[in-house]
């Protein structure tokens, strides 16, 4: 009977993890294609990720280690993984350091016991990177059945990620307006040269704005999870993509590529239920690392008032204005400006400790897609302030997710939210 469930279960996440890459797809389009002509030598193979990652979690099925765990041994379990990703992302830094570094003498000598430490870190690392996976998708998988996510007690999909080096994306706007034309999975090892001389083919070959940017997660099935040893970060990334596998079921997640508004509707939606999601899981399994609430905005000071201290600097805020101002020079056909002005900017965030490699069209094309919280990169986009007003109209996070999921324009939700 096990073996049969097995087989059973086998061939569902097969099923489900063809269709999810089918439709993480970009749809053929001329624009794309003019960008691929760049990109196909270096773009990353999902199908032979997909497998191999089933595959894994196969096993993982199979032995079923985590109910044979006490919760005690499985939060040790997971103290356990994460520090062995920081300690081999600190061996890494240091590994490079002493290649980088000019003046050291036999680097050879000192880089032999980092690489040997590296390699024993790396296999205990494989050998116990499978079982926290496996632990950490057992406990998403109660919580989002405490919030009413599924069927039986059982989420559809079922909760699988797998911790990964993750592709770069390739992203490519007009230089007149903020729109996403392409974005284009590319392989993970690309050294900073090789995407500097990447973007400045594609931007000269067709006068666009292009950047290669780094991302936290993708989700194909099972979901592609960054590797990271802070826990709050790694939970959010798994619940956000989750919901993203969650929403590719319904018709808002299938029609993710139509258009630039139901794109940000997608991506909104994923990260106010990620924040929710991570919470509830922290808070139940793992409350000493819940960070805390944001503090509430200060009051501003009254005119004429000298502050007692020194103003924090407003990341936030400070994009939000880059934001309306590029879309305002680019909407009077001042692309140019524009891009001396992005530029400016740039080097004012980095002067204030935010190193942007490049801010432009493409950077907002991206990120402006992200509308979970105010202000930021979306500037007076009105999708994200829609989808935030159907969630605190909405008596549950599974509320909002089931109603917004079966939607497939932003008129949909102005009607929903009543603008």
């Amino acid at each position: 009977m096990k073996t049969i469930k097995l087989i059973v279960t086998n061939a569902i996440l097969i099923f489900i993890s063809l269709f999810l890459i089918v439709q993480s797809a970009v749809p053929p389009a001329d624009k794309v294609e003019l960008v691929r002509a760049y990109t196909r030598a270096i773009e990353f193979d999902f199908s032979a990720w997909v497998f191999n990652a089933l595959a894994v979690k196969q096993k993982q099925a199979a032995l079923s280690l985590p109910r044979y765990m006490e919760e005690r041994q499985q939060k040790k379990l997971i103290e356990n993984c994460l520090n062995l990703v920081a300690e081999i992302r600190s061996i890494n830094t240091e590994i490079e350091q002493t290649y980088a570094n000019p003046e050291m003498e036999n680097k050879e000598e000192k880089l032999t016991p980092l690489k040997q430490k590296l390699k024993d870190l790396s296999e205990q690392q494989a050998h116990l990177a499978p079982v926290c996976e496996s632990v950490l998708q057992q406990q998403l998988n109660a919580v989002l059945s405490h919030m009413g996510f599924t069927l039986g007690g059982q989420a559809i999909p079922p909760v699988l990620y797998h911790a990964t080096p993750l592709p770069y994306a390739l992203i490519v706007s007009p230089r007149s307006v903020i729109r996403q034309d392409a974005n284009i999975s590319l392989q993970t090892d690309l050294t900073l040269p090789e995407m500097v001389s990447l973007e400045q083919k594609v931007e000269q070959g067709l006068n666009v704005s292009a950047l290669v940017v780094p991302i936290g997660g993708i989700g194909v099935y099972p979901t592609m999870v960054l590797n990271t040893s802070y826990l709050p970060t790694l939970v959010e990334i798994v619940s956000h993509e989750w919901i993203h596998n969650y929403l590719t079921l319904r018709p808002l997640g299938l029609s993710y590529e139509k258009s630039p508004e139901l794109r940000t509707m997608n991506e909104t939606t994923a990260s106010i239920a990620e924040t929710e999601i991570a919470r509830l899981l922290l808070e139940k399994y793992y409350p000493e690392v819940l960070p805390p609430l944001p503090s509430p905005a200060s009051s501003p000071q009254p005119q004429g008032r000298i502050p007692l201290e020194e103003p924090v600097f407003d990341f936030n805020a400070e994009m939000h204005e880059t934001r309306i101002t590029t879309d305002a020079l680019l909407a009077e056909g001042k692309i140019v400006e524009a891009e001396a002005y992005m530029e400016n900017r740039r080097q004012f965030f980095f002067e204030n400790g935010y190193q942007i490699r490049r801010l432009n069209q493409a950077y907002f094309a991206f990120y402006g897609a992200y509308a979970a919280e105010p202000g930021g990169s979306a500037g007076t986009d009105p999708v994200g302030p829609a989808v935030r007003a159907l969630r605190s109209q909405s008596p549950s996070l599974v509320d909002f997710v089931n109603r917004i999921s079966w939607m497939t324009s932003f008129e949909e939700l102005k009607r929903a939210t009543g603008q």
